[in-house]
């Protein structure tokens, strides 16, 4: 029967997802059980949701940040003086509805570059947390198979990514894996050295060229992020486990490498 039925592949998504009915649960089970390297693919996307879901989880039940309660309060405000504005001056609705929206633009501004960069240098950290203390499962991808991962991360982006070499350093590469961005596919390489500390370089292809921007650090709890933009990629490198100047050091490598 498995040779007989046709899936998609976002009926493997909805069946790791858990939202297939029993039926073509069942369908899609028994395909699976013909194609081990498929199978594979579905218990990774399934154990990366249980993962995120055990890091983001508890974000849920945090209190919302009082600017946050502040600022919604001022924007019903703000509409409550607009809407009664423009019902008492009909006649000349037309001009202060082009006056707000120019307004509401300006207030608004550009999404500065920075802002997209430290939202990708958290996602970062998560990352990092999620997956550098496995054991047994680090990367998706082993360094034994660098040229393989390359060309796939590479593929799977739409932009060029490389394994930068740090040995000059110490840490080794351990391999990478794809994981799920705010707007597509990112790549996450990892690399260790021989007291087993751990680094993650995050990569993550920009849908429009941007401006280089230099060095930024931040830290996410116990986690040290560097992070820049370089033309069509942003990078982010994480760790637990190093301080600020040995990160600096390793950014500083990294960028020399990646550098067109």
């Amino acid at each position: 029967m498995s040779e007989e039925i046709s899936i998609s592949e976002a009926e493997l998504h909805a069946y790791a997802d858990g939202r297939l009915d029993e039926r073509r649960a069942a369908e899609v089970s028994a395909w699976l059980a013909a194609r081990p390297e498929e199978a594979e693919r579905v218990a990774t996307w399934k154990r990366i949701a249980e993962e995120l879901k055990l890091a983001y989880d508890p974000v849920l039940s945090e209190p919302v940040p009082e600017r946050l309660v502040s600022a919604a309060r001022g924007r019903r405000k703000w509409f409550s003086r607009t809407f009664a504005l423009a019902a008492a001056w009909l006649a000349i609705g037309i001009a202060l509805g082009a006056i707000a929206g120019w307004q509401l633009h300006a207030s608004r501004g550009p999404a500065g570059s920075s802002s997209e960069a430290a939202s990708m240098a958290h996602r970062a950290a998560v990352a990092h947390v999620v997956y550098s203390p496995e054991v047994r499962h680090p990367v998706e991808v082993g360094a034994d198979q660098e040229e393989h991962l390359v060309a796939w991360l590479s593929k799977r982006l739409g932009v060029k990514v490389k394994a930068p070499r740090l040995d000059e350093i110490g840490m080794s590469l351990v391999g990478g894996r794809l994981l799920p961005g705010e707007v597509g596919p990112v790549a996450q390489f990892m690399y260790q050295n021989g007291r087993g500390r751990r680094m993650t370089l995050y990569v993550r292809a920009e849908p429009s060229p941007h401006r280089e921007t230099a060095f930024r650090y931040a830290r996410e709890n116990n986690v040290g992020v560097f992070y820049w933009v370089d033309k069509t990629s942003s990078y982010a490198i994480a760790s637990g486990d190093l301080n600020r100047d040995e990160m600096l050091a390793i950014a500083t490598m990294v960028y020399k490498q990646l550098e067109p």
